[in-house]
């Protein structure tokens, strides 16, 4: 079976089902995705969609060519957050948004994530945004108050709501909407808003000031995609309010358009079993986990082992199964030329609403009927086993049986002399080393895991 019969499958947010993916145009597949704010370091919930709709593109390339498929995927730099981390540290908005942007690349590329076609800036597109605001004017959806402008969601009361499932009634009585006294309707969201002395501004028709956040998608999906592309995805928490008025915005300044065909969603993430939170003292950045020792390599496998529609949980048993199955599977492939294409069962795996669960599953069964090619093409096709993110694997070797022999020797001693000194010092060198120290009786064993630094065992 070639990619050419693949039939993708893919779980529409909109209309609630799974549908039979069809392209408007299979010569240029477009995808938007929603990226990130740049003001601090990417957390884990963030690399999720990053992981997930990486692993769509990659589909999308496999099935319809690579220079069929047209991936967006944008930065936020200029926002409330970025102007209050300007403020309290002193620094220049500009110095931070850069810096912030180039650590978010970096780090998702340790991830595996190939950069998509446009990245596009929303402060590049000011432009396009205020003239999309003036053109919703010019048709009704829109009004300026007090050097505001607002979308007026009474223009668009009978469809908006329609993606989160909720009527206009509802979303006031269960949001925290902004209270103004210039809105017309509690729900009316800011397109423009005024910006002092101090604040990144622009002129424009209302006078100084910056868009509001969601008027910013929709401005460079148009101008990058155009007025209907395929797909647009991100985290389930943005289906609202943002995708929400994504969409009115979109379709009121296009209403020939469809803005986007398909909507996907992915759940969020948790770590060992509970919600991400800094007060729970579980919250990590990616930078936080790679600087621990976890390959990048192994926090994805640990990602796709999830349905991006199921809420993941990221727990320290997982990296460390994740990262033998990677070392077991990369000993296999060592040295082996891979096969031309990925599995058909991998790729029928994905192509069922991106089910990389099961397509990892099928890695599972190549590795285990010793089809060393077809893991290696099927696995590099869903970001694994390939050269870029192997440094780690290929570390230097060391044996640790000499190791365990000494510590078990020296707990022989102390149980006779009772000073347990040299026998707590060797332990925590070889814990603090990256390996895990199982004592018994009989023996010692010890087990590398994520962060195991063997250069740290050379002093002993």
């Amino acid at each position: 079976m070639g990619t050419k019969d693949i039939v993708i499958k893919l779980h529409n947010t909109k209309t609630r089902k799974k549908e039979v993916f069809e392209p408007i145009d299979a010569s240029n597949v477009r995808m938007y995705v929603c990226g990130p704010t740049v003001y601090d370091r990417a957390h884990l919930g963030n690399a999720r969609p990053v992981v997930v709709f990486d692993v769509l593109y990659r589909l999308l390339r496999e099935v319809y060519g690579a220079d069929h498929v047209t991936y967006a995927r944008n930065f936020t730099d200029v926002d409330d957050k970025i102007n209050a981390r300007a403020a309290e540290s002193g620094r220049p908005i500009g110095a931070i948004t850069a810096e912030t942007t180039q650590w978010f690349l970096y780090d998702m590329g340790e991830l595996g994530a190939l950069e998509p076609s446009h990245m596009p800036r929303a402060t590049e597109y000011i432009p396009q945004m205020v003239a999309m605001i003036e053109d919703l004017i010019a048709k009704g959806h829109a009004y300026a108050a007090e050097g505001h402008v607002l979308f007026a969601v009474d223009s668009w009361k009978d469809r908006y709501g329609s993606l989160s499932g909720r009527s206009v009634d509802d979303m006031i009585a269960g949001a925290r909407v902004e209270v103004a006294p210039y809105k017309k309707n509690p729900m009316d969201f800011v397109l423009w808003k005024p910006s002092n002395d101090d604040l990144p501004g622009w002129d424009s028709p209302w006078g100084r000031g910056r868009p509001g956040w969601h008027i910013e998608c929709s401005a460079m999906s148009y101008e990058l995609l155009g007025e209907t592309f395929d797909i647009h995805g991100g985290g389930n928490d943005l289906m609202f309010p943002h995708h929400e008025n994504e969409i009115a915005q979109s379709c009121c300044a296009h209403p020939e358009g469809d803005f986007a065909r398909f909507w996907l969603h992915n759940e969020m993430l948790q770590v060992e079993g509970k919600k991400m939170s800094k007060s729970l003292g579980n919250f990590f950045t990616v930078r936080d986990l790679l600087d621990q020792g976890y390959p990048g390599e192994v926090i994805r496998l640990v990602f796709l082992q999830t349905h991006y529609r199921k809420p993941m949980d990221w727990t320290d048993k997982k990296a460390k199964e994740a990262e033998a199955t990677l070392r077991k599977w990369r000993a296999l492939t060592a040295g082996i030329e891979r096969a031309s294409s990925a599995a058909a069962a991998v790729l029928e795996a994905l192509a069922d609403d991106l089910n990389s669960a099961g397509a990892i599953a099928e890695l599972h069964k190549l590795a285990a009927a010793g089809d060393a090619a077809g893991l290696l093409a099927s696995a590099q096709m869903l970001g694994l086993l390939t050269d870029e993110l192997g440094a780690w694997a290929s570390a230097p070797s060391i044996d640790l049986s000499a190791f365990a022999e000494k510590l078990f020797e020296t707990r022989q001693k102390a149980m006779e002399s009772k000073d347990f000194s040299e026998v707590d010092r060797l332990k925590a060198a070889y814990v603090e080393a990256g390996l895990e120290v199982r004592m018994s009786k009989t023996g010692v064993e010890l087990v590398p895991g994520a962060g195991f630094d063997p250069a740290k065992l050379e002093a002993l």
